[in-house]
Parts: structure tokens; sequence; C-alpha cells
């Protein structure tokens, strides 16, 4: 048996509830894997109160790091012992122990710890498809990264410094703004005293960015646009403020912008881009590149106090579940 966060309803942090489940064996294609920290993310909020919809009873989890304890047939690149990582399309990491499909599950290096492995794997590969497979960036592009003292934006505030990108971040207080600028954001600006767009055209010098990266959504995505020069990539991610409103193909006419909505899953579908991705990630970590930032740690039995911080915004870096 193990200890796993489930939810019969949508709603609240409240209709989390910790029960015990049957583990079972690995069958073809699978792992058995005990959990040592498990991530947390937006989307498991989005999962939670029903803006994406999951049939019920359902568990939430897709990032977590531990030990493999069982593999079974046809799985050769993990074995019982190994240290492991993953973000996997299936839901259900928040629990001390499952079985999974191992497609997805990358052996964890030496060098990284549970904990940071739990933190890294959804956001860092995030950052990694973002700047290496959605449009091509090279150094002196200029980016505006949105939520960028979040766990996705601070480890994209070091990879563009790493790869000489110029990265404008904005942050929704004066301390998240000092965090992302600590973390290599070139400029920085806080969203609720300043007029973003109007701070980048400053930046600029009016040029504008050649890419925005938000994962914001509804707030932000009208000044988003308005800050990519021509032929400018806006790129959604996310919707933390609520949905991207309706909008017309011509909005986007008078500078010839391209727009995309890519999504982690879709990228590491295919599980040798998967271990392709995670293992650019790894190197940026044990290079010193890119740091893994955690600053809440939660019980799994506090589950409900883990996504009422996520929610508030009171959370920066990354927040795992400690199993």
């Amino acid at each position: 048996m193990a200890r796993t966060v489930i939810f019969e309803k949508t709603g609240g942090p409240e209709v989390l509830t910790l029960v015990d489940r049957p583990v079972g064996a690995p069958g073809p294609g699978e792992i058995r894997i005990r959990h040592e920290a498990v991530g947390l993310n937006f989307i498991d909020c989005y999962q939670r109160s029903g803006l994406y919809p999951m049939e019920l009873p359902a568990r939430l989890g897709r990032e977590a790091a531990g030990v493999v304890e069982a593999v079974g047939d046809g799985v050769t690149h993990l074995k019982p012992g190994d240290r492991a990582a993953y973000a996997a399309a299936v839901t259900g990491a928040y629990c001390e122990e499952w079985v999974m499909p191992a497609a997805q599950v990358c052996p964890l290096p030496e060098g990284i710890s549970f904990e940071e492995g739990a933190a890294m794997m959804l956001k860092g590969m995030t950052v990694e498809y973002l700047f290496h497979r959605t449009t091509p960036l090279k150094a002196g592009d200029t980016v505006l990264f949105h939520a960028a003292a979040g766990g996705v934006g601070l480890i994209a505030c070091q990879w563009a410094k790493s790869e000489g990108i110029t990265l404008i971040g904005t942050a929704g207080s004066d301390a998240k703004c000092q965090l992302a600028r600590a973390h290599g954001a070139d400029h920085v600006i806080n969203y609720n005293t300043e007029d973003f767009a109007a701070r980048v055209d400053e930046i600029t010098g009016g040029t504008g960015v050649d890419v925005v990266m938000d994962s914001v959504g509804a707030s932000t995505w009208e000044g988003s646009l308005a800050c990519l020069k021509p032929l400018g990539m806006m790129v959604s991610f996310g919707s933390s403020s609520g949905p991207v409103p309706a909008f017309t193909l011509a909005a986007l006419a008078g500078k010839s912008l391209k727009v995309t909505r890519p999504t982690l899953f879709t990228h590491i579908s295919r599980s040798e881009t998967c271990q392709e991705m995670a293992r650019h990630l790894f190197d940026k970590v044990l290079s010193g590149a890119v740091t893994i930032r955690i600053d809440q740690r939660f019980p799994l039995e506090e589950v409900r106090a883990a996504h009422e911080a996520l929610e508030a915004r009171k959370t920066t870096g990354s927040t795992v579940l400690t199993v």
C-alpha cells in the first residue's frame, strides 16, 4: 500500500485527500518507482479546479524523482535500484510509490539530488523546448519572459544567460524582480506597478523583442503582442491568470506576428526525444549554468497547504512535496 493523493470532485485545495492504495507489479513497458520528492506545477491546480477536465476520481502530479523498485518486460534503459526522475503525460505522482509507463522516466545523475530532480524535470524541459525547439533563438536575441521568478522562470533566466540571449523578465513584486535579476535576467519589470509594454518599448529603444514567452495568459496577452517586433513570435505556454481571450488573425497582421501554443507533453511523447531533452537539462545543471532553486517544501500530507501557496502566488522558485 502507498499513501496517495486523490480528489473525487473538482474545486479548491480542500478537495484533495490522502488515501492508501495498492501499488501492484509493473507490466510490459512499465516501472514501479518509490518517490523521494514530488514536484508541484500550475497544471496540477488547473486539473484540480476543473479548468483542465479529468475523469473522476482522479490523481495529480506529473513530476517526481525516486528509486526504481521493479521494471516490466521491454524496459531496457532502467533497472531496479536506479535513481530516476520524470515529467510524464500520465498523472498520479502525488504518492509514495506507483506503477507508471517507463518511456518518460530518465536516469538521474548522481550529481543531482532527488529534490532537484523532482523540481526540475517538467520546468527544466519546458525551458529546453522553449529555447531550442519552438522557434530558432541565437545569442543576441531578446526575449520577454513573464513570471520570471517562478520555477520555470528562474531556470529560463539562467538558461538565457548561458547562451547569450537577452532576457527581460516580469514578476509581480519588487522582491520577485530582484530574484529574477539575481538569476540572470538582464532587465526586470514589476507588472503590478509598471506598464510592462511601455517599459519593454523603452528598454529596446522602440524595436520590441524577438520572442515573448508567456505562461500568464489573459492578463498579459494584449501587452505581450504589443511588445513584439515585426515578424516576432508569441509563445503562449500557460494561463495562470486565465485563458487567453479570443482574438482574430487580423490582430497579428500589422506586424506579421506568429503565435504558437506548445506543450511539453507533445515534445516528450517520443521517448528518444524525452531522454535527449533530459540529458541537455542535466548537462546545464551539472555544468553549473543552471541552479535549481527550491524555496518551498511541504510533506505529502500537507498537499492542501502547498496548493494554497501556489495559487496565492506566494511561492518563488520551485515547490516540492517530500515523501
